[in-house]
């Protein structure tokens, strides 16, 4: 990222995306450049997030008005507003809400920004809530929505936006930037960023967890490992179990962090009773918790998919007789042996099928059960 691209403030922590950035800070800069509704579409980690904060900051604050960018950037400007979801979706109560919204006039700021985050989670009924905002917002309203691809959203709203879309980063610079927020070894850093697909944040973790990264590699060594329906049912509980354990150390230190500041907010003791006047506060918390908890392990297994699929691509690369090209190389041993024994025809079959195990998960299968259908694939090479 270039100097002339990337001022310090409020872009700073954009990176690796020169061309969007130049986009959006003329657009920021020039009424004639702005539209009224933004899709920012890039791979999970490409920054789509952070962009989009910078993004808000610099519509809404004057130029150089570095404590009203703070407060963008923050979430806590009154002209910001903002939906995030740890849900499975976004429900049609929060669209509608953040729709009402929409109509307000700045009260500080130069413009009202209404940012959507994983738009990609609206059902087509709550798309719809959207449509009408985004085809006739009041002047000074500016949509910024995120989603992984503008494939998923419906037509009528990827027609009412103008999309802006991120590139994936190489895996050296992913690794360069790791290494210089973390400070950790160079190897781990490349490693990490490997074995995580260019997701920033992913890497990250990896790099700076060596039980994230022991997960990892014990899921993947077992679905190695399996050879018949037996194996098929282990399997798959253990990798729902290390999925859960995985959603866990995610969540329970900010889950605990959130149940001390409310029962501080309340006036309640640390290990005092709660009285029942302000139950009801603690349990709603708690149902969200549990809310964000179920997502977490569904976004959880989705990352155990993913893992699957480099690992069965490289196997298909070594087929095809590119084994410089690998994600998974600290298995290469393995995985050259899972090559010579059956046919690539057999890979591409498992491929498939834990593809269509994404998308059983997503339409609510019972996790448990769709991953031993796909193991068995895996142990039989056939579609059950």
């Amino acid at each position: 990222m270039t100097a002339a691209l990337a001022p310090a403030f409020p872009w700073g922590d954009v990176w690796g995306q020169d061309e969007a950035l130049s986009q959006l800070q003329a657009a920021a800069s020039d009424p004639a450049q702005l539209a009224h509704a933004w899709l920012i579409t890039g791979p999970p980690g490409s920054g789509r997030s952070t962009l989009a904060s910078a993004f808000a900051a610099a519509l809404i604050a004057e130029p150089g008005d570095e404590a009203a960018m703070r407060q963008v950037l923050a979430g806590t400007h009154p002209d910001l507003t903002a939906l995030r979801t740890e849900g499975v979706i976004i429900s049609i109560k929060d669209a509608r809400a953040l729709v009402e919204r929409s109509y307000f006039s700045p009260s500080l700021g130069r413009y009202r920004v209404m940012v959507m985050e994983d738009a990609d989670r609206m059902v087509e009924r709550t798309s719809n809530v959207l449509l009408k905002a985004l085809e006739e917002p009041p002047e000074r309203t500016v949509w910024i929505l995120c989603a992984p691809s503008d494939a998923d959203l419906l037509p009528t709203i990827r027609s009412r936006v103008r999309t802006l879309r991120l590139r994936e980063p190489e895996v050296t610079d992913v690794a360069r930037l790791i290494t210089s927020r973390t400070g950790v070894d160079a190897a781990v850093a490349e490693q990490s960023a490997r074995l995580a697909q260019r997701h920033i944040g992913m890497a990250q973790r990896l790099a700076t967890d060596a039980d994230a990264r022991a997960r990892r590699e014990e899921t993947l060594r077992r679905v190695l490992a399996v050879r018949g329906v037996g194996d098929a049912v282990e399997t798959a509980a253990r990798i729902v179990q290390l999925a859960t354990d995985d959603a866990k150390a995610l969540t329970a230190e900010r889950d605990e962090a959130e149940r001390e500041a409310l029962l501080r907010t309340l006036g309640i003791a640390a290990g005092a009773a709660v009285p029942p006047a302000v139950r009801g506060q603690l349990n709603a918390l708690e149902d969200d918790q549990k809310r964000r908890a179920t997502r977490s392990l569904r976004d959880g297994i989705d990352r155990v998919l993913t893992d699957l699929e480099s690992m069965f691509r490289d196997t298909l690369m070594l087929q095809l007789g590119r084994p410089g090209d690998l994600i998974n190389r600290e298995l290469q041993d393995e995985l050259t042996s899972l090559a010579a024994s059956w046919t690539s025809r057999r890979t591409l079959t498992v491929l498939d099928r834990i593809s269509a195990t994404r998308s059983n998960l997503e339409g609510n299968a019972a996790p448990v059960l769709a991953l031993e259908s796909m193991l068995v694939t895996v142990a039989s090479g056939r579609t059950p």
